[in-house]
């Protein structure tokens, strides 16, 4: 339904695979935040019955993703580390406007691009794995992420003018991209 503005090289995914046990603790991380997000839009807009059902099943299988990486991690003898503030997701946040509308769209059309930002940046890690199970878990959650990144934007349509959808999009698209640019690449997915 959209394209990013700005591409990850795959230099990203060797930084990742050479702290690859940080990188995992970080995709725990934002597997279990991803899960509480989904959780407090339905609290937010509980008179959006089609929204209130999508982010049900959007938490569930947020929180399976998480299982499914703690299990890799615990393969590796990785625990889990702290929650650390996301410089990402920081900035990213600055976006949000303040009335109720405004911010309810954003906050759809955000969480789509960094579903989107998530499905591109898994399917490098899984390009970078040698072939194997892990790989395969990769190729398997850049594909989860892909339906979500569309599940968002089909919501916001929903509720949202279409022009209106699409104009605020652009926006968060360029400024999105102007946020990657300017972040170093760590072994974390943002």
């Amino acid at each position: 339904m959209f394209e990013l503005k700005y591409h990850t090289p795959i230099e990203w995914a060797h930084v990742c695979l050479e702290d690859f046990d940080s990188f995992l603790q970080d995709h725990a991380a934002a597997e279990k935040k991803a899960s509480g997000m989904a959780m407090s839009m339905l609290s937010h807009y509980q008179d959006r019955q089609k929204l209130v059902r999508a982010m049900t099943d959007l938490a569930l299988e947020e929180l399976i993703h998480f299982k499914q990486v703690l299990k890799l991690m615990t393969q590796r003898g990785v625990i889990l580390a702290n929650d650390e503030k996301d410089p990402y997701i920081n900035e990213i946040r600055k976006m949000f406007r303040h009335s109720r509308d405004g911010k309810f769209l954003d906050r759809m059309l955000i969480a789509g691009v960094i579903e989107a930002r998530g499905y591109e940046r898994f399917s490098l890690i899984a390009q970078a794995l040698p072939a194997g199970k892990d790989k395969k878990f990769y190729d398997d959650i850049a594909k989860s992420e892909e339906k979500h990144k569309n599940l968002f934007v089909e919501l916001a349509l929903e509720y949202f003018d279409e022009a209106e959808v699409y104009a605020r999009l652009e926006e968060i698209l360029i400024e999105e991209a102007r946020i990657c640019e300017s972040l170093p690449f760590r072994a974390a997915l943002h």
